[in-house]
C-alpha cells in the first residue's frame, strides 16, 4: 500500500472456469468463487476486501477505496479520520468532512441549514437564491429588500 492519500479503483471480474485460481491477497487461499475483486493490483475474496474501521464490504459500498496510513477504507471512513472538517455559515455548527454540503461563495452550509435566512424556505435543486451580506434569500425576499433598499444583485 501507498504511504500517501490515495483512491483507487475496484473491480468485480468473473473468473474464466479455465484459468488457475488466483490467491486471495486477504487471507492467502485461492479464490474459487464465481467472482473476485480486483484492487491496488491484487486479487481478493468478495468478503476479504473490506474496510479497516466498520468492516463493510467495499465491493459492496463502491468502485472506490481509500489508503493511508497503512488503511483501507470506504470512502466515509477515509474522510472521517483524515478529512477536513469545516463551519456551518448559517449555524456554525461543525460540519463533519463525509457530510453533503451546499456552497455560495466561500460558505458552506448544512443542507438543512441551506435555506432562506429570512422566511426559512427551503431550497429545491435548480432553485434561484440570492446572497446579500452573506444571508441565503429567497427570490421574494431579496426583491423585497431590493424595492425597499435598492441593493445591486449577487445571483449565485
Amino acid at each position: 500500500m501507498q504511504k500517501r492519500d490515495k483512491s483507487f479503483g475496484i473491480q468485480m471480474l468473473s473468473v474464466q472456469p479455465d484459468t488457475k485460481p488466483k490467491g486471495c491477497a486477504g487471507c492467502k487461499r485461492k479464490i474459487q468463487d464465481r467472482f473476485l475483486l480486483k484492487a491496488l493490483d491484487q486479487y481478493w475474496h468478495e468478503d476479504c476486501l473490506k474496510c479497516a474501521c466498520c468492516e463493510c464490504r467495499l465491493g459492496e459500498v463502491g468502485s472506490t477505496l481509500y489508503t493511508k496510513a497503512n488503511l483501507i477504507l470506504c470512502r466515509r471512513d477515509y474522510l472521517r479520520l483524515f478529512g477536513v472538517t469545516g463551519n456551518c455559515a448559517a449555524c456554525s455548527k461543525l460540519i463533519p468532512a463525509f457530510e453533503m454540503v451546499m456552497r455560495a461563495k466561500d460558505n458552506v452550509y448544512h443542507l438543512d441549514c441551506f435555506a432562506c435566512q429570512l422566511c426559512n424556505q427551503r431550497f429545491c435543486v435548480g432553485d434561484k437564491f440570492f446572497l446579500k451580506n452573506n444571508m441565503i434569500l429567497c427570490q421574494s425576499d431579496y426583491e423585497e429588500g431590493l424595492l425597499k433598499d435598492g441593493y445591486g444583485a449577487q445571483i449565485r
